[in-house]
């Protein structure tokens, strides 16, 4: 695997990454995405992060289980702050 990969793919790929990990992306683009993922440990990088957010997101209700603080950080660097203050 290479760490770096063709900028302008990994750019291309990086906009389709939210499609590829809720499962709604084109067949064809997916397997286009996981070969590029094959060659770039970058976007596997971004790739694993993001599963790793949602997942901890997902599944962390108690609040004690993500500070605020860190909660704040996150949902401000996804651009979610309108998410915040729901209940």
């Amino acid at each position: 695997m290479n760490v770096h990969s063709d900028p302008q793919q990994c750019r291309k790929f990086i906009s389709e990454i939210s499609e590829y990990v809720d499962g709604s992306l084109d067949p064809q683009l997916c397997a286009d995405l996981e070969k590029h993922l094959c060659e770039c440990e970058n976007c596997t990088i971004v790739v694993d992060t993001l599963r790793k957010t949602i997942n901890l997101v997902q599944t962390c209700t108690d609040e004690d289980c993500l500070p605020g603080e860190v909660r704040t950080r996150l949902f401000h660097s996804l651009k979610l702050d309108d998410y915040l203050n729901k209940p």
